[in-house]
C-alpha cells in the first residue's frame, strides 16, 4: 500500500473531523512536509481536503474519479477488480489497452477504467460517446474455459450484469435490446463490446467493455444520439456516483460469470429474457446487407434470435441491429 494511500485511510477514517498533521506523520513515518505533498496530490485527484495550521487536514468529499482504491473500497468481489485495476485520465478505448495487458498474460479479473476515450468502440466499429468523467467506462479480461462459438455468450452475460446494477442502483424501468443495448425508456444508455482472441479452437482470452452513460445532461449528446442516447442523470435529474455503480456492476458480472462457469447459460439466458421482453415482439433486423423484417419466435440457446418472416420463413440471426416496431 502507497504511502498516499495510508494518508488517505487515515483520512477517511476520521472523515468529519480534524486530522492533526503531526499525527499523521508520525504514524507513516513521514515528515509533515511530504505529508503536505501527498494532501496536494489528493486534491489533484480530485479529494476536497480542507487543511488549518492549528487543526490539520479535514476531508470534506471523496473524489469520483474511478481511481482504483476507490474501486476497492466496499468491493464485494473475489476475483473482479481485485487482480489489478489500470486507470487512465484519458484513452484511445479501454478495450484496447485490455487486450494489450492480456496479450502480455495479465490475469483473469484484471480491470481497465478511464475517465475518458478519445476513441471509444462500439459494435460494428461505431464511435462511443466518451466524455471526460460522465460516464463508465470500463474493459475486463476473463479466460473462460470455453469454445470460441460460445463467446456471444459472455455479451449477453454483461447486458444482463449492467441492467441488473442500474436496476439495484435505481428506481429506472431497465430492458435490454438484442443483443447487448440496455435501455430506458427506449433509449440507449449503456453499450457492451466483447472481443476475443483465440488460439486453435480455444479462447485465450476475452475482453469485454462496457460504456454507462452516468452524468451525462442532455445539452452534452452529439447531435446524431441526440433523440437516442441517455443517461442515469437525464432520467432521475439527480447527480449519481460513478464509484458505487462500478463496483455494483463488477460485483454482478462476477456473480451472474460465476454461474455461467458452473450451472451452464440457461440460467444466465432465461433472466435476459425477463428483462428484454423481445418473444413476440415484430422488428427488423439490419444485416449490414439486407433487412429482414418478422416476429421473434424464442433466443435460442447461444443467444440468438429466431425470427418468423413475413412469408413465414424461420430464419437464425446471429448477428444485427434490431429496431422494435409497433404492430
Amino acid at each position: 500500500m502507497s504511502t498516499k494511500h495510508q494518508l488517505l485511510i487515515h483520512l477517511k477514517e476520521g472523515k468529519g473531523i480534524w486530522v492533526s498533521g503531526e499525527f499523521l506523520a508520525r504514524k507513516m513515518a513521514i515528515s509533515r512536509t511530504a505529508v503536505w505533498k501527498h494532501i496536494r496530490t489528493l486534491r489533484e485527484e480530485g479529494y476536497v481536503i480542507e487543511s488549518s495550521q492549528k487543526k490539520g487536514y479535514l476531508l470534506r468529499q471523496s473524489s469520483d474519479l474511478l481511481l482504483e482504491n476507490e474501486i476497492r473500497e466496499g468491493l464485494n468481489t473475489s476475483v473482479f477488480g481485485k487482480r489489478g485495476i489500470h486507470y487512465f485520465r484519458q484513452t484511445d478505448s479501454t478495450n484496447n489497452r485490455a487486450k494489450l495487458f492480456a496479450s502480455e498474460g495479465a490475469p483473469e479479473g484484471t480491470l481497465v477504467v478511464a475517465e475518458e476515450q478519445t476513441r471509444g468502440r462500439g459494435r460494428r466499429g461505431r464511435q462511443w460517446f466518451s466524455p471526460p468523467g460522465e460516464g463508465i467506462y470500463t474493459s475486463i479480461i476473463l479466460r473462460p474455459s470455453i469454445s470460441p462459438d460460445e463467446a456471444p455468450k459472455l455479451t449477453l452475460m454483461a447486458s444482463v450484469a449492467v441492467a441488473e446494477s442500474l436496476l439495484a442502483m435505481t428506481s429506472l424501468a431497465i430492458t435490454i435490446k438484442w443483443p447487448n443495448d440496455v435501455l430506458i425508456n427506449g433509449r440507449k444508455i449503456a453499450g457492451i463490446l466483447t472481443e476475443i482472441s483465440t488460439e486453435m479452437d480455444r479462447i485465450d482470452y476475452v475482453v469485454i467493455g462496457v460504456g454507462i452513460n452516468v452524468t451525462t445532461p442532455r445539452k452534452s449528446l452529439p447531435p446524431d444520439i441526440e433523440d437516442t442516447a441517455t443517461s442515469v442523470f437525464m432520467e432521475t435529474g439527480n447527480p449519481f456516483p460513478r464509484i458505487a455503480l462500478l463496483r455494483a456492476y463488477l460485483e454482478w458480472l462476477e456473480s451472474y460469470y460465476e454461474i455461467f462457469r458452473t450451472k451452464g447459460f440457461e440460467p444466465v439466458m432465461k433472466r435476459w429474457k425477463s428483462l428484454a421482453g423481445i418473444i413476440g415482439r415484430h422488428i427488423s433486423v439490419d444485416l449490414i446487407d439486407r433487412v429482414r423484417t418478422g416476429e421473434v419466435l424464442d433466443v435460442d440457446k447461444d443467444g440468438f434470435l429466431i425470427l418468423r418472416e413475413q412469408d413465414g420463413t424461420i430464419e437464425r440471426i446471429i448477428s444485427g441491429d434490431v429496431t422494435l416496431l409497433h404492430k
